[in-house]
């Protein structure tokens, strides 16, 4: 029963759901020398794990202080995003604003087209009138 419960929790510890009593379980388990033939690789694991826990570091850490340093740089990229985006918004809306003319300039173009065919259409229509016109001045002349 005891090998079937440490595989159990040998699983739970691999999807990091044990606790840590459980995980004190397992520990106690490898670190006996009545472990399984098939779980040795795991006695091997724990043991390292064990011997890295008693390991400390005696080293002094200097730390260098590069806090102005950084925090300067941080302004100055700060800065540099804001003029770029200001600029590029600037750019946008000039891009915008010819389009829009563009498109103003294409519409007003079809406008006095339909215009000119219109006024074509009159001329042509004056044409006649006066063609009429002239007729009914020379029927009228020639009678009096």
């Amino acid at each position: 029963m005891e090998l079937a419960n440490i595989e159990r929790l040998l699983v739970k510890y691999e999807n990091a759901e044990t606790t840590l009593k459980e995980e004190d379980t397992l520990r106690t388990y490898f670190a006996s020398n009545k472990v399984a033939p098939h779980l040795k690789e795991y006695q091997l694991i724990f043991k390292y794990f064990k011997s890295n826990t008693d390991e400390t570091y005696t080293k002094r850490i200097i730390l260098k202080n590069k806090i102005k340093k950084s925090n300067w740089v941080m302004v100055a990229a700060s800065i540099i995003l804001l003029l770029s985006t200001y600029s590029g918004l600037n750019i946008i809306n000039q891009y915008k604003e010819k389009k829009q003319a563009a498109e103003n300039l294409a519409q007003i173009s079809n406008v006095l087209k339909i215009v000119s065919t219109n006024l074509k259409k009159g001329n042509q229509a004056l044409k006649k009138l006066h063609v009429y016109e002239d007729s009914v001045y020379k029927i009228f002349k020639n009678n009096k």
